[in-house]
């Protein structure tokens, strides 16, 4: 080949390099024939170097197609970057036409928007982009730069090492702000996490050389402007923590910023991260003069109490008014890993509220209407002895309002209310309590007649309070809405959205009624309840993509027999595109029907769970193996059982397919991997560093190799987050999953100031329990803790202490013992104990409450304990009136352990109270196998009917009272396609009549459910009545084929019936030979006949090929003599098939040995 072009001379302003310098690089030479060829597609672009790209004509690159560029990526990702390449981007690009490469940019965009770039390439592409830019006319035209970050650099600019790169480069601050400008142009477009990297970008030029004012000057023209928020993070902001504020300036600069009208007005319409909200709102009202009517409305939301302690009461009312009308209290801050619950208020807000209550001394209805919301700041005092029963209830209607009461609070009110003679008497009385409903006890609720409750839910205003109810008020509204609406129909449609998922799933069977699929889209129903009316809807709508989520997460095996089996596929792609969430056995019988002609082509039109139950060489008509489990790795992995052979299977194909060597993962196969990365063990965690800690803090669970790893890691501070002594509040809320792996050695490196602004501004919000959070608590308690003789000065507990969520870490357990003494827990106990209290300040505050009621917790304190359950004895709960099913449903919630929720349950019944639909749900499958069999005798059917448990992994004389009991409740739906779903928990218990009838119905019955049925019952199940259970399902056998009781039952069946199931069995009885199983005992019991005694025992026999254990009942007779029970031949005890006679116990021996009419004994052990 003639080398018609070979430009080789580059002048480069890389940052290895000074600006000016030449290197000569090698000549790679092409033709214009062979780019002409790749022009039309008639050549692959991968044929040519990026070497021999760069050296050809300009005029021969104008040739190239617009896609040309995805195509050039693609082939230059596949294999790694050469030390010339960032040189060869600078010449290459410099040949572009600056529009072609704009459009070829624009396309390369639009591919690769969402997409990460592998980090080698692409900071070798933006080097010759960027300098290609600096070449194209009126490039520092706001427009014209604009175009080129929006068009063609976005994909780029979202590594934040491309900035490192810019910084190097030497770019002016007047060009970085054309650049932020530009970004946030397109700043609401980009997904949470391409704006978090583009700010970690900008944030890294603004740093990087050390000052802490970087663009900023006040005696430079030019530099000198406040408005530097908006200028120089725009946007981006909404990312920024307060340590990062504090590294762009000092204190008094910030304060600058912040009194900037310019940022003020774009901070306005922006969402900060909360603890920067609070930290800028201090700015601005913590320097001199400042006045609160120049306060902007967005941020009276975050003051703090300081800034409010010195108001007058007109300003007070003012400010109160303010913030009633300007802070929802359901606000959603970026960065938040989920939103706050309705009804909860951060401790600033709560002080705030109160710090505005003591202003006044007592409150008239005036006074409370404009206190607004701030009204959430009365204590319980407050509402005792500062308002009169008559203020009172001329205050309902201003009260009603008032968002985030705690339980104290409302129940106060309302039963100061009710006791000074306010009567519920229709619906609008009962609206009328608006948020104050929350305060009605169960009991009260429950006298109520069911048209007042119906009344009370068609106002809008009164439904909008039922979201914030503690679940034993939903229950009970639901059980006086149903008791008057028989019909299922009818109860969806007047049901209150909020109140829809506590509906026992009986009252959901249709029947044969019509659904209403608009009413039953409308609602949110759990999985259980969406089951019961599946088939009904999929009966009645024939246009799957009308239904909503909710409903299509109801899915069962058995609305197989409802679908023509074409559908199924249709079925799963609306699935995928409404996000549904399946579990295992939905996912597994789903797999099945979509598979059932073949594997689709289409694979990535369906939910990605799907493909736990496919393999790589299923998917591979659809994509490549590493697409496959780049899939795998965003599916929800906990479908599947952790330690289970699938899971492992998967992880090792993966590592296979990434080509993973060793042990090391790149960040990229991390990428990939995904929730994958969640089942490595301990020395892949070590050897790639700091590569996995992402993915890790999203896994649930942890291996104890994999804790000790991932602790490794972390204290080596040898990862993109750095060691622990530098780490930010913002850093620990990025890490929070892995804080329960943390250890003493690594929570002691964290400084404690980080500590306390991370319980401070994220704990409130993370996923971590309170049990959990208290070992961050621990770590701020002094190390040593004098005894104290009295409470510190600084240390009395106020109504402000009360109210701190951060409480627990101001006081040792020794200081909180001496500083609750003539404190009075009762009326703040329920929200204190939501606190990360450790296990000794819990103790502590147990022992105040046994000190204050020496014989006996009062009734009102029970439903209040909380955690405190754990430490409660046997003697505590014997003094205990446990008088309701909600005080029983309050004390199980936390989950206490197994004993004490045993000790409550019992006395619950001992006081002879009912184990109505209430207490079942309470005790739950968690605790029904604590159940005795009186107490499950005397459960009701019609309230197990109501209730939802699961007893499969309960003792069998459980499982079996439960059955039957469960069988009565639902004997009235036998002949509904739900009676299956409805009993289906309980079949453990099932007789083999009731799983012979079950087979007869197409139930489909899932493998899990049928290795779970009881031993006899399903040992005595024929192949074809097994087929009739499983169904679709009945491949499944297969796998499970050595798994117990399965592998008993196909040693029991004949091999020539288990081989007309077509499914693979193996291992049953060859024709003509018996079939013996292992005994207990080899002499069971004696029975007398006339002439001898007669001994039935179990033997070992070997038959042939195989030896099989058949449980057979053979008469043994005095002569030693063997009956089968195929013919009516004595056998000679030593003729048994290959001579296996067993050795006869000595008991055995004895009876063998008595002469005729001897005297047996009814039983013996053998």
């Amino acid at each position: 080949m003639l080398c018609y072009h070979c430009n080789c001379m580059i002048r480069l302003s890389l940052f290895s390099l000074s600006p000016g310098a030449v290197l000569q690089l090698p000549c790679q030479c092409v033709s214009q024939e062979m780019l002409l060829e790749i022009a039309r597609g008639q050549a692959s672009p991968c044929s040519l170097t990026f070497g021999q790209y760069a050296c050809a004509q300009s005029a021969w690159l104008q040739d190239l197609q617009d896609n040309f560029l995805i195509s050039l990526y693609s082939c230059l990702t596949a294999k790694p970057a050469s030390a010339m390449d960032p040189e060869y981007s600078i010449l290459f690009f410099s040949k572009y036409d600056a529009k072609k490469l704009v459009a070829a940019l624009t396309m390369f965009s639009q591919r690769f928007s969402h997409v990460p770039l592998s980090l080698e390439w692409n900071m070798i592409f933006i080097n010759g982009l960027w300098e290609k830019m600096l070449q194209v006319p009126d490039i520092d035209s706001p427009p014209v730069l604009s175009q080129w970050v929006h068009e063609g650099l976005q994909p780029f600019l979202v590594e934040p090492k491309v900035f490192a790169c810019l910084h190097a480069k030497n770019v002016l601050c007047e060009t970085f702000q054309m650049i932020v400008a530009a970004l946030n142009g397109i700043y609401s477009d980009l997904p949470v996490e391409e704006q978090r990297n583009l700010y970690a970008g900008i944030k890294y030029y603004l740093i990087q050389d050390g000052s802490n004012e970087k663009c900023y000057s006040a005696a430079v023209p030019g530099l000198n402007s406040t408005a530097w928020f908006e200028n120089y993070l725009g946007s981006f902001l909404e990312h920024a923590t307060v340590g990062d504020l504090q590294l762009f300036g000092d204190e008094p600069t910030l304060q600058k910023f912040a009194r900037d009208p310019v940022n003020i007005q774009m901070i306005s319409n922006l969402t900060l991260l909360r603890e920067t909200a609070v930290y800028y709102t201090s700015l601005l009202t913590s320097g001199p003069g400042f006045s609160f009517s120049s306060l902007p409305d967005r941020f009276v939301c975050y003051l703090s109490p300081s800034a409010v302690s010195n108001l007058s009461r007109d300003d007070t009312l003012s400010l109160a008014q303010r913030i009633s009308e300007n802070c929802p209290l359901n606000l959603k801050h970026r960065g938040i890993t989920r939103e706050r619950a309705p009804s909860s208020l951060t401790t600033e807000e709560l002080q705030v509220a109160s710090s505005l209550v003591r202003k006044f001394e007592h409150f008239p209805p005036a006074i409370l209407r404009a206190l607004g919301q701030a009204a959430v700041g009365l204590s319980i005092s407050d509402i005792e002895n500062s308002i009169s029963d008559k203020d009172l209830e001329a205050s309902i209607p201003a009260l009603g309002e008032v968002r985030g009461w705690n339980t104290e609070q409302s129940s106060t009110i309302i039963n100061k209310l009710l006791s000074s003679g306010y009567q519920i008497r229709d619906g609008q009385s009962l609206a009328k309590l608006g948020s104050l409903v929350a305060g009605i006890n169960s009991s009260t609720l429950r006298s109520l007649s069911p048209e007042v409750v119906l009344e009370a839910i068609k106002l809008p205003e009164f439904v909008q309070q039922m979201v914030t109810l503690p679940s034993v008020l939903k229950m009970t509204f639901v059980e006086k809405i149903s008791s008057s609406v028989g019909h299922p129909a009818d109860l969806v449609k007047c049901i209150p959205d909020a109140l829809a998922s506590y509906i026992p799933k009986s009252l959901l069977v249709f029947g044969e009624e019509k659904p209403n699929i608009q009413d039953l889209n409308s609602k949110m129903w759990t999985r259980e309840q969406a089951a019961m009316f599946f088939s009904d809807v999929i009966k009645t709508e024939p246009d799957f993509s009308r239904l909503s989520q909710s409903v299509l997460q109801g899915f069962t095996c058995a609305a197989v027999n409802e679908v023509e089996a074409e559908r199924f596929q249709e079925l799963a792609k609306v699935m995928k595109k409404k996000n549904v969430k399946l579990g295992e056995d939905q996912l597994s019988c789903l797999v099945k029907m979509v598979t059932l002609h073949g594997i689709p082509q289409d694979l990535d039109n369906y939910p990605k769970d799907l493909l736990l139950f496919l393999s790589p060489s299923d998917y591979a008509a659809t994509g490549s193996c590493r697409q496959y489990f780049a899939n795998i790795g965003k599916a929800n992995l906990d479908v599947l059982q952790r330690e289970s052979s699938q899971r492992k299977q998967l992880l090792l194909e993966a590592l296979a397919c990434l080509k993973i060597p060793g042990t090391q993962v790149n960040k990229e196969n991390a990428d990939t991997l995904g929730h994958l990365v969640c089942d490595l063990g301990g020395e892949y965690i070590r050897s790639s560093g700091g590569n996995l800690l992402k993915q890790l803090s999203q896994c649930e669970s942890f291996l104890p190799d994999q804790e000790e790893a991932i602790r490794s890691v972390i204290s080596s501070g040898n990862t993109t987050f750095g060691p622990p002594v530098a780490w930010s509040a913002f850093t620990l809320n990025e890490l929070s999953g892995l804080i329960p792996v943390f250890d003493h050695s690594i929570l002691q490196k964290i400084p404690k100031n980080v500590l306390t602004l991370w319980l401070k501004n994220y704990a409130h919000n993370s996923p971590l329990s309170r049990e959990q959070l208290a070992t961050v608590v621990e770590e701020l308690l002094p190390t040593r803790h004098k005894r104290a003789d009295g409470c510190p000065p600084d240390k009395q507990i106020t109504e402000m202490v009360l109210n701190d969520d951060l409480m627990p870490i101001h006081y040792s357990p020794e200081e909180l013992r001496a500083c609750l003494k003539n404190v009075s827990l009762e009326n703040h106990l329920s929200r204190m104990l939501t606190y990360a209290f450790s296990v000794q300040q819990l103790a502590e505050l147990k022992r105040n409450l046994d000190e204050t009621y020496p014989d006996g917790y009062p009734d009102s304190l029970l439903p209040k304990l909380g955690p405190l359950i754990s430490f409660i004895t046997p003697e505590d709960v014997s003094k205990w009136k446990i008088t309701s099913a909600d005080t029983l449903a309050a004390l199980l919630k936390d989950q206490p352990p197994d004993d004490r929720a045993s000790a409550v349950i019992k006395r619950y019944v001992d006081l002879g109270n009912a184990l109505n639909a209430t207490a079942l749900n309470a005790i739950g499958t968690r605790y029904v196998c604590l159940l005795n069999a009186t107490e499950l005798n005397i459960i009701d059917s019609s309230s197990l009917k109501l209730a939802s448990l699961n007893p499969s992994a309960c003792p069998q004389l459980t499982k079996n009272i439960l059955y039957a009991k469960a069988k009565q409740a639902f004997s009235d739906q036998k002949y509904l396609p739900a009676y299956y779903d409805l009993v289906e928990p309980y079949l453990g218990g099932a007789p083999g009549v009731d799983l012979r009838a079950l087979s007869k119905g197409n139930v489909n019955m899932n493998i899990s459910t049928f290795a779970k049925l009881r031993r006899d019952s399903l040992l005595s199940l024929t192949p074809s009545e097994v087929q009739g259970l499983l169904g679709i399902n009945l491949h499944d056998l297969q796998k499970w084929q050595n798994k117990s009781p399965i592998r008993e039952w196909v040693q029991t069946q004949k091999q020539s019936e288990l081989e007309k199931l077509d499914v693979g069995l193996t291992g049953g009885l060859q024709e003509g030979y018996m079939n013996i199983v292992t005994p207990k005992f080899q002499c069971m019991y004696y029975v007398r006949t006339s002439n001898c005694c007669v001994l039935n025992t179990y033997f070992w026999v070997t038959a042939r090929r195989k030896t099989a254990l058949w449980k057979q009942s053979a008469s043994v007779v005095c002569k030693r003599e063997v009956s089968t029970p195929s013919s009516s031949k004595w056998w000679p005890w030593a003729a048994l098939p290959n001579g296996s006679a067993p050795a006869l116990s000595s008991a055995c021996a004895k009876a063998l040995e008595s002469p005729a009419g001897c005297s047996c004994a009814e039983r013996a052990d053998g």
